[in-house]
Parts: C-alpha cells; structure tokens; sequence
C-alpha cells in the first residue's frame, strides 16, 4: 500500500508539498511523536555530523541531499532527521516502509518520479524506513533509479547496512551512523517538552524533579523516544496536588520507566561487537570489562556456547602458551556449559574468562602456525627427508627410508641434534612472558645445538 508523505513540511511551503496536515503530529499521538523536530535546531544530539560546518548538515541546509542511509540505534532520531530534510527540501518527498510496502509500490513510486522529473524537472526524495527489511530482490528494484539518480533514497535501518543492505546501494550512498543520545543531551529533550504548550506538556502545572529527570535520562539509555514517553505516563497518571500542579518525583519516574531492554540482536550489530568487546577486554587484560559485556551477554539470552566457543579461541591465540592452562580451563567451562545450562553455566564462564583475562599472554602460537601457512601457500613445498620418512613396511630399507633417523630417548636429555625439516627455518619464536620463559630456555639451547640459531 502506497503511503502519503509522513512529514509536515515548512508552513509556507505546506500546500505545495503536503496539503494534508500530518496526523501524528495531533494531540492523540504520544509526545514523542509531537516533539519530533522541524528543523535542524530542534534537533537532538548527533552532533558529531550534524554540528556546524559538518557535511550533512551543510548538505541539509543547501538542499543538496543525494542518496543516504541513516543507521543507528531505536530513538536515536533517524525518521525525525528525513523529517527534518522532508520539511526543508524543495524535491517531491515520498515515504515508504519496509515492513508495510512491496515491490508494486516501489514501482509505482519510482515511475511517478521519473515522469515528475521528465516533466517539471522536480526531484523526488524517497525515503525508506527499516529499509533492512526489504529483501534482495525489493532493493534491487531500486537501484537502476538511485544509480540513473531518478530518485535520491534515505534508508533508515536499525542493522548495519553494510550486512544488511545491497552492496550496490551501500557504494552508491553515504553512510551516517546516529548514536545513543547522551544523558544531557535526553535531559534537555525531556526539558523541551516540558516547556513546549503546543505540542509538548507546557500546557500543563508541571513541576518535575531534576532527579527524576536525570533518572529517566540514564535509564532510557540513548533512547529519545522512550524518554519522551515515560514523561508524558509520568504527567498523566499522577493526581495533581491541592494547588493543580502535578508533581514528579525520583519516586513517580522510576515507577513510569521500565529498564530498557538490552539492544541485542541475535544476528545483527549488537550480537557481533559484544562479543567483540568481549574477546578484546580478556585480550587486554581486564576481568571487569570482561565480566560486563559477558553479564550482557547472558541477560540478552545468548547461546553458552556461542560465548564458550570465543573464550576457548582466546584461550589459544591470546594466551597459549604464556599458560597452558587456560585453554585447559576454557575447554572445561565450554564442557560444563554444555551440560549444564543457563543459569548455572555463568560460573564456570565467568571462571574461564576471568582466567584469561588475568593470565600471561601470548600469541606466539598463533604467529607461528599462520607463518608456516603463509610459507606453504606460497609453494614452500619441502620433501620429507629420508630419515624421517616412514620405515615401516617391507621395501623401506630398500629405498633408504628411516635411515639414519635418531631416537630422541636414546640421548642425554632426550634430544637428538637432527634435521627434522630439511632448511633453516623459524616459525615460533617463544615469547618471554609466564610459562613460555622456560620453553625459550629450553627451545635456545635445543637450536644450538641441532642447526645453530635459525632464520
């Protein structure tokens, strides 16, 4: 179903563009939608692209919008910024939604936009909300417009485009990643609000702690919109006192907002940079961090396993062998995490990943190995030399096979001084730090006296 211009256009400009007033912008709709912005100055955060001078702003201001895509967080503000474009351009704006539209609809919006352009020379803005939900075969119906510049498109999506979206749209557009509002920048929002009489609660006797304020600005975590609307359930459900003022207290706004629920998405951002941020905290050493982003981890549902499978990764290329014992104790948590399940498995993770985080680290097998692959992938093909090939069936002998082989426990120190490759070669190079410091010692002397100090 085709769907009629969402955003109120600038007030001298509305019979052109939008002859229709906007319905969510009436006294029913919830106050995050009657606060949304109508200019650039109304606008909250984001600063760091739409800060004076910067790019998009400039691009806004001067009406030269080419095709974008808005990505970031819920309430963070990207329908409100393709309003505030929509309000300010000169171009036909069209709305769609990837959850509610269809290929027909698309068609149908892209060739009234041609014929617009062909005949008056107006541009047409298309703007696509959730544009992620389109599948491969709707966005590519796009594309033959956006390249022809038939249309300039604003997606906006919640999953990164550069997963989500076509590849071709993704190159042909500029990317703007929103971020999670700051708690100063939601308090003023929600102090807007307050004061605004025509689309906001300055119409009512209203008397708001700065506590509860600042309470509903770090609970909403970045979220704008949920900020809004535990305000305005906050003002409306609370009896006024003797003298007609409402009054909201620390008390009433932790009752009107519930703790925002984890952003985590099974497939998507959050589920790939927190394990990140995982892996890297126990890289780096620091158990605490560790313990948070595997604590949100385990409140958004993951798999165990999923989490124990990185941990015993970490465990080998981090560590190694500065410990041998952490991948020992990583594959004992990812065992008893199998077993066990959740909630009991948060321990015997929490004990693995503490482990690693605080043990000696090493990446000198992981350096090692991937040397030495590098070496066959580039036609370092060496022979077997003849005493180590195998010797044990009848011919062997014969062909030379296993002659002159040493048995290592036949020597003082069960080492033998052989060639066991055929060329002078180092892949690993021990590192000096917790267990590794003996195996260096020992791997020094053991060189020496094989080959001499190897390349």
């Amino acid at each position: 179903m085709l769907k009629s211009d969402l955003f109120a256009p600038a007030p001298a400009q509305a019979s052109a563009r939008n002859p229709e007033p906007d319905p969510t912008r009436g006294k029913g709709a919830p106050l995050a939608e009657r606060m949304r912005p109508r200019c650039l100055e109304e606008f909250a955060g984001q600063t760091h692209m739409l800060g004076p001078g910067h790019l998009l702003r400039r691009a806004i201001e001067a009406d030269r919008i080419q095709s974008l895509i808005f990505y970031g967080p819920p309430g963070t503000g990207k329908t409100s910024l393709a309003g505030v474009i929509a309000a300010g351009t000169s171009a036909r704006f069209e709305r769609l939604s990837g959850v509610e539209s269809n290929v027909g609809d698309l068609r149908r919006v892209l060739a009234a936009a041609s014929n617009r352009l062909a005949n008056t020379g107006k541009p047409t803005i298309l703007f696509i909300d959730e544009i992620h939900r389109f599948n491969k075969a709707q966005q590519d119906v796009l594309l033959p417009d956006v390249e022809a510049g038939t249309v300039r498109l604003i997606g906006a999506t919640t999953h990164n485009p550069f997963f989500f979206v076509n590849s071709p749209l993704v190159s042909r557009s500029q990317i703007f990643e929103l971020r999670p509002l700051t708690e100063e920048e939601i308090a003023n929002l929600l102090r807007r609000a307050m004061g605004d009489s025509e689309r906001g609660l300055g119409f009512m006797s209203l008397q708001v702690e700065d506590a509860a304020i600042r309470h509903l600005a770090r609970v909403c975590e970045g979220d704008g919109r949920k900020a809004l609307n535990s305000l305005e359930i906050a003002s409306l459900t609370t009896e006024p006192g003797a003298d007609g003022v409402v009054r909201i207290t620390l008390a009433v706004a932790e009752q009107c907002i519930q703790k925002k629920a984890v952003v985590y998405d099974g497939d998507g951002d959050a589920h790939y940079d927190t394990i990140s941020a995982f892996i890297k905290s126990m890289r780096g050493s620091d158990p605490d961090a560790s313990l948070y982003w595997l604590a949100k981890m385990i409140h958004a549902g993951e798999d165990p396993r999923f989490i124990t499978r990185r941990i015993l990764i970490c465990a080998a290329e981090d560590v190694g062998l500065a410990d041998p014992m952490a991948l020992v104790l990583a594959l004992a948590a990812h065992q008893t995490a199998e077993y066990v399940g959740w909630p009991e498995a948060r321990i015997p993770i929490a004990e693995a990943a503490i482990y690693i985080a605080t043990a000696h680290k090493s990446n000198s097998a992981y350096k090692a190995i991937d040397a030495a692959l590098e070496d066959v992938r580039r036609g370092r093909t060496l022979p077997v030399p003849d005493h180590l090939r195998d010797a044990s069936y009848l011919g062997a002998k014969r062909l030379g096979h296993g002659a002159g082989y040493q048995y290592p426990h036949d020597f003082p120190g069960h080492h033998a001084s052989q060639d066991y490759m055929g060329a002078s070669k180092k892949y690993y190079e021990a590192a000096a730090q917790g267990a590794e410091i003996k195996i260096k010692e020992r791997l020094a002397k053991w060189r020496e006296a094989s080959d001499g100090p190897r390349k």
